[in-house]
């Protein structure tokens, strides 16, 4: 009797050692897989910025369709201009004098391909919808629209994912903490996010580390 008291003490010493274990190194790992994983979103939030803001460059606003943008980076071409003061004499009829006018000239110089200068040969543009680790293929969802401020009416767009959709496989209890968060080394709130429906902004409201890394 006595030897098995000890061997289920045993069991029950290590089945709370193993216990405390998980509690500590759980986090870690969530943290790891978080942090790897959100590198790779991120990145194609970047790109899809990127993509975004050519696209006003050129038709003067944002798209809400990936297959247009997607479209307008394979075969869109930046205008090179060069902007250069001048001035010339014009008769003046109120005062009945030459008098000089200053003028802004602008020349084009040329044209160079979106996707050259986005991508540099790279076609990871082409699956830059596609949500990295989602179980089930997953998108980002795009949007794009006019908002009014102060009086200024201003293109804007917004693309993001779910945390939930990148981080599907891991524990509940965790995930609730990650939806929370609010806090400025931390991806805060539910989803990561790039550009706003709201704001005039095309910031993305990861913290800096993530900018720190190359992560394309």
């Amino acid at each position: 009797m006595k030897t098995i008291i000890q061997i289920v003490l045993w069991i029950v010493c290590i089945g709370f050692g193993y216990l405390i274990y998980q509690s500590v190194q759980a986090p870690i790992e969530f943290k790891k897989v978080k942090v790897a994983r959100y590198a790779q979103v991120i990145s194609k939030l970047k790109d899809i910025r990127d993509s975004e803001e050519a696209y006003k460059t050129v038709n003067g606003k944002y798209t809400k369709n990936f297959d247009a943008l997607i479209s307008f980076v394979e075969t869109g071409k930046y205008t090179i201009t060069q902007t250069r003061d001048s001035s010339y004499m014009e008769h003046d009829k109120q005062y009945g004098i030459d008098m000089l006018k200053e003028v802004k000239i602008i020349d084009t110089l040329g044209f160079v391909s979106v996707k050259d200068s986005l991508f540099k040969g790279d076609n990871r543009y082409k699956t830059m919808m596609d949500v990295p680790f989602a179980k089930n293929g997953e998108k980002f969802e795009l949007n794009a629209g006019i908002i009014e401020k102060s009086g200024y009416k201003a293109p804007v767009f917004e693309a993001k994912v779910k945390k939930d959709v990148v981080l599907y496989d891991q524990p509940e209890d965790l995930m609730a903490r990650e939806n929370t968060y609010v806090n400025v080394e931390e991806v805060n709130g539910n989803e990561i996010r790039v550009g706003s429906m709201k704001e005039v902004s095309t910031n993305g409201n990861w913290p800096p580390i993530y900018d720190k890394k190359d992560n394309k």
